[in-house]
């Protein structure tokens, strides 16, 4: 285990399996090292890449300065490629696909970006996203994380209610995401009220492959044909069989043809 100090001093944690090229893999809501796809798909990348795996600002062993702004998060970014030698490519999962997407546009000195089904589920405006931030901390100034983790899954994302109670009903996974509730305001930024910024991602200058799975929520699905049309030059896929929670095992021989171009 390693860390680096982003620019206002807050430590991120990182883990480093070494095999080649530099690769980041940016986790979404309430994933870490240690919660996630992460576990399962860094082994996977590092028989290709060397995989810098780390934990975003306010999750397991990272710090967590205040007050936070999504540009923090991209010094968090700017200070890992440091890290890998100056330049990296990123793999971007939910809403760490939108923030890997905006460190591209940020211009930080980033190789190839895939991003897997960032959920850009508000694009027309018509489902109150703007609104989601203010509920959710709300819910968490009255302490209740867990209301805060049911309400960002059921009403912001749009899971099935099914899924949310069959969660509940697995208390370990539960305590989980209740432990890192506090930073899901931060993903509601990132996700800019959950409507594609179009402007801002007009401006990635790097090569970019967008992709979700057939079986996801329609409206990820059309999310990510639509950032691949304002992203200049980028490429789209799907993935047969899969959903938002993609199984590492399939994502993997993507990411590793697109970034072995």
């Amino acid at each position: 285990m390693s860390a680096v100090t982003s620019r206002d001093g807050t430590t991120i944690v990182y883990e480093r399996s070494r095999s080649g090229p530099a690769v980041i893999i940016v986790d979404g809501a309430f994933c870490s090292r240690a919660f996630g796809p992460s576990p399962k798909l860094a082994p996977l990348l590092a028989r290709h890449f060397t995989v810098y795996a780390y934990d975003r600002r306010g999750r397991w062993r990272s710090g967590d300065t205040p007050p936070y702004s999504p540009a923090r998060e991209v010094e968090d970014l700017a200070a890992l490629i440091q890290a890998a030698g100056g330049s990296a490519s990123l793999v971007g999962l939910s809403s760490g696909g939108a923030l890997s997407l905006e460190a591209a546009a940020s211009g930080l000195p980033i190789e190839k970006v895939v991003a897997y089904e960032p959920p850009y589920v508000d694009d027309t405006g018509e489902r109150g996203g703007a609104a989601h931030e203010g509920r959710i901390a709300a819910l968490l100034a009255a302490g209740n994380r867990g209301g805060a983790v049911k309400y960002f899954m059921k009403d912001m994302v749009g899971a099935p209610a099914p899924m949310v109670v069959m969660m509940r009903l697995m208390p370990w996974v539960w305590r989980k995401l209740e432990a890192v509730a506090h930073t899901l305001p931060y993903d509601a930024r990132i996700m800019t009220q959950f409507r594609i910024p179009r402007a801002r991602f007009a401006c990635v200058p790097v090569p970019v492959l967008m992709m979700n799975g057939t079986k996801t929520d329609p409206r990820l699905r059309e999310a990510a044909r639509t950032v691949a049309s304002v992203v200049p030059g980028a490429q789209y896929r799907e993935l047969e069989g899969q959903t938002h929670n993609v199984n590492p095992r399939v994502l993997t021989p993507a990411v590793v043809e697109f970034f072995s171009r």
